[in-house]
C-alpha cells in the first residue's frame, strides 16, 4: 500500500474511533459530543474574513455548515496522522507503537485550545465555558484517544 493512502486510512481511522468514543461518552456519561456544525460555521466565517467570535452559536448560520465542519474534522485527522508519521517516520507504518501515536494524539489538543476555542468564543483553554476544568479534561481525554486510534488503525493496516 502506498504512504499516502496509509496515512489517510491511518487518520480515517484514529478520527472515527474518536468519534465512538465520543457517542460511548454521550451514552455512559451524558456529555454531548462535539458539534461539527459549529466548526463549518467557523470555517464558513473565515471565507468571509472573519476568524473570532464572541459566541459561534450565535453567528449567523453557513450553507452546508454541517458537511464543512465534518470534512474538517476528518481532514484535520489526516493531517495529525501525516504528522506522527513525519515526527515517528516511515518505518512507525511498518511496525506502530504505542508511545508515539499516544504522544502526537495528546499534542494535538493544542489546536482546539489556542486556536479552535478561542476562535469560537470559548477563550484560550475553554476559558470562558462554565466548566473550563472539565472542558480541558475531556479535550486531553478525546485527544488521547485519538493518539489511540492512531496507532490501532496503524496497526491493523501493518498487518494487511
Amino acid at each position: 500500500m502506498n504512504d499516502l493512502l496509509s496515512v489517510v486510512l491511518i487518520g480515517i481511522g484514529a478520527t472515527l474511533i474518536m468519534d465512538i468514543w465520543g457517542l460511548l461518552r454521550q451514552r455512559l456519561l451524558g456529555i454531548a459530543p462535539a458539534n461539527y456544525g459549529m466548526v463549518g460555521r467557523w470555517i464558513g466565517h473565515m471565507l468571509h474574513g472573519q476568524f473570532q467570535h464572541e459566541a459561534i452559536a450565535a453567528a449567523p448560520r453557513v450553507n452546508g455548515e454541517h458537511v464543512i465542519g465534518w470534512a474538517a474534522h476528518y481532514l484535520i485527522g489526516i493531517a495529525f496522522a501525516a504528522l506522527l508519521v513525519a515526527v515517528a517516520g516511515r518505518s512507525w507504518m511498518l511496525a506502530p507503537s504505542i508511545a508515539p501515536a499516544i504522544a502526537v494524539g495528546v499534542a494535538t489538543v493544542v489546536a482546539p485550545f489556542f486556536l479552535m476555542q478561542p476562535g469560537m468564543g470559548a477563550g484560550i483553554a475553554a476559558s470562558k465555558t462554565k466548566k473550563p476544568a472539565s472542558a480541558r479534561v475531556q479535550s486531553l481525554i478525546t485527544h488521547s484517544v485519538f493518539g489511540l486510534g492512531l496507532y490501532l488503525s496503524g496497526l491493523v493496516l501493518s498487518g494487511l
